[in-house]
């Protein structure tokens, strides 16, 4: 029997070819998207060139806009405040949503009775949270921002029914023979079985949060993207509307490239990956 042949490659020829390739997979989907991207924006431009008008401004003219707001500071200081109600509705709509859809999930009796009150949350428009909301409780931002949480939460109670009703009652047996305690059924019996629900509710709510918090503020804030972008609205600038808009898209975009997707992969690191 003859040992595999390795021809002249040196012995760590093969580490680094594997490294390389490593390396290669990795960056195939940032390239891609970068490509994807610059093709958008060279429609964009072919676009905009073939049809000279104020209200179709070209990448140029949006990016010349962004770096000069970017320069004075503007940029960073309305991105900023509306970042912080987007984390502020996210955190108590999560954290409210997720204990009254478990409760609902794991008591049959109260999922009956307020199952009408959830129907009818979930079909009040948002902008009717938000004009009740400033009328009950003036322009400030608890208002705001629990306009915006009063929105999402009833979409989070509705994911997390369903997972509690998921829930396996084995593993609470489980909890209760080896005596549990409160914290550690949380952490080891509730918690791993709800990730995917929770997951779930957190994807859909940060895309949901983020639009309702710029007609918020767009209402009743003076500061903010959605106030710039109204603002802009009546000086018909559409290329500060533009840059505005895509400057708040590209930082949720980071998030959600080096935030909520790594910790969803760190949560689910359990699970067998496919080949």
């Amino acid at each position: 029997m003859t040992a595999p042949d390795t021809g002249d490659r040196p012995p760590g020829a093969a580490a680094d070819i594997s490294s390389q390739s490593g390396l290669a997979a990795a960056l195939t989907p940032v390239l891609t998207v970068a490509v994807s991207l610059l093709g958008l924006c060279l429609l964009w431009g072919f676009a905009a060139n073939a049809w000279p008008s104020r209200a179709f401004p070209g990448p140029g003219q949006v990016g010349q806009v962004l770096l000069a707001e970017a320069a004075n500071g503007d940029l960073f200081y309305h991105l900023g405040a509306t970042l912080g109600r987007v984390a502020a509705a996210y955190v108590v709509a999560m954290v409210v949503g997720s204990v009254i859809g478990v409760l609902l999930g794991s008591h049959r009796s109260a999922d009956r009775f307020f199952s009408p009150w959830l129907v009818l949350f979930l079909n009040i428009p948002a902008l009717v949270v938000i004009v009740l909301a400033y009328i009950w409780f003036g322009l400030n931002e608890a208002a705001a921002i629990g306009a915006v949480a009063v929105n999402k939460i009833p979409n989070v109670v509705v994911t997390m029914r369903e997972g509690a009703r998921a829930l396996d009652p084995s593993y609470a047996e489980m909890a209760a023979v080896y005596r549990f305690g409160p914290l550690e059924r949380i952490r080891h019996v509730l918690l791993p079985q709800l990730q995917p629900y929770l997951a779930a509710a957190s994807r859909s709510g940060i895309a949901l949060i983020w639009k309702i918090v710029l007609v918020v503020e767009l209402l009743g804030r003076s500061y903010g993207v959605g106030f710039q972008i109204y603002l802009y609205f009546q000086l018909f600038d559409v290329a500060a509307i533009l840059a505005y808009t895509l400057a708040f898209v590209a930082v949720m975009l980071v998030i959600e490239l080096l935030l909520v997707q790594p910790i969803e992969r760190y949560a689910t690191r359990w699970r067998r990956r496919p080949a």
